[in-house]
């Protein structure tokens, strides 16, 4: 079905990311940018009700056959739990309680965790501190595929099959590429998780766990929110290796799609991202964005130059642990 990408390797670049820079260029320009960073005062409260939205659509969905739980699960659960992935990812900057409340903005990603159905709250912190530190770092930036994926996955049908299954290879992945040391919090993540998981269970049956287990994985694969994560970092213009998006679906993913300004400024809170292309204007006007997520997904799976080949990947040097 279609013919391979013409691409057969990634995009090799011998310069260092282009956000250190031009985060050093707008804060000297334009210093009250500082004042957007610092926690979110919203955040947890609209977390937490999120969260209790789950709990209680697990109890409406336990008496629902499954092909109803799966629809339900794509259509509404999923976005849920897809929004909170977000959420954590947010969280894992500090900006739920602030830098000087570190443990509580790890142990309230435990929590957002818990309607996703699988810990991973821990794990994505662990390795998301590298994503920003080593973007397209070889071996370091677990976001990039594998080169079997890059090879493999090069067609229209094997790159729909790829984003089917993109939560697999995009919890796995970090196994192979890098490998780390179990921490202490993401025992913690597990033990809690589970806890939840056989509480839903002994209380409603299993059919509520599917409910939170199936949104979550259909959501992150083949769904319009998950386009953020092609759109993100995909090479889609030659030499741009992060694009923003700022459409509607902005609304129910704490303004992930404005991605150039977050790894610009990751310490401020994705409620104020829109800001920050308001004050800097300048710097992102001229610079490729995408219009619609969905398009995305169209583009990366019949478009014969995109594929999981078309990342940006550069040599890192490991930064001094402090």
């Amino acid at each position: 079905m279609g013919n391979r990408v013409t691409r057969e390797d990634f995009e090799w670049v011998y310069t260092e990311q282009p956000h250190t820079q031009r985060r050093k260029e707008i804060l000297a320009k334009y210093p009250e940018i500082k004042t957007l960073m610092g926690p979110d005062p919203h955040l947890k409260w609209i977390v937490s009700g999120m969260v209790i939205l789950q709990f209680l659509a697990c109890y409406l969905v336990k008496d629902l056959s499954l092909k109803w739980i799966f629809f339900w699960a794509y259509a509404f659960g999923g976005c849920i739990n897809h929004s909170l992935t977000l959420a954590i990812h947010d969280i894992s900057h500090n900006v739920a309680f602030g830098n000087k409340q570190i443990k509580w903005n790890r142990w309230f990603a435990v929590f957002a965790n818990l309607p996703i159905g699988i810990p991973y709250s821990a794990s994505f912190k662990k390795y998301h501190i590298d994503h920003h530190r080593y973007l397209g770092g070889d071996n370091l930036d677990v976001d990039i595929p594998t080169d079997f994926e890059g090879w493999f996955f090069c067609t229209p049908l094997r790159k729909l099959l790829w984003l089917f299954f993109q939560p697999l290879f995009y919890s796995l992945r970090p196994l192979y590429v890098n490998p780390k040391a179990i921490t202490q919090m993401e025992i913690f993540n597990a033990l809690a998780q589970f806890s939840i998981d056989l509480i839903i269970y002994y209380l409603w049956g299993l059919k509520p766990i599917i409910y939170l287990i199936a949104g979550s994985l259909l959501c992150m694969g083949l769904h319009p929110i998950s386009g953020h994560f092609i759109a993100e970092h995909y090479m889609f213009l030659k030499g741009y290796e992060t694009y923003s998006y700022y459409g509607p679906l902005n609304w129910l993913t704490f303004n992930v799609g404005y991605h150039m300004e977050h790894h610009d400024f990751p310490s401020i809170p994705g409620c104020r991202l829109p800001m920050v292309k308001k004050i800097a204007s300048e710097y992102y006007d001229n610079l490729p964005h995408h219009q619609s997520w969905v398009r995305v997904l169209w583009d990366f799976v019949f478009d014969d130059t995109i594929g999981p080949y078309s990342r940006i990947k550069r040599q890192c040097k490991l930064a001094k642990e402090s």
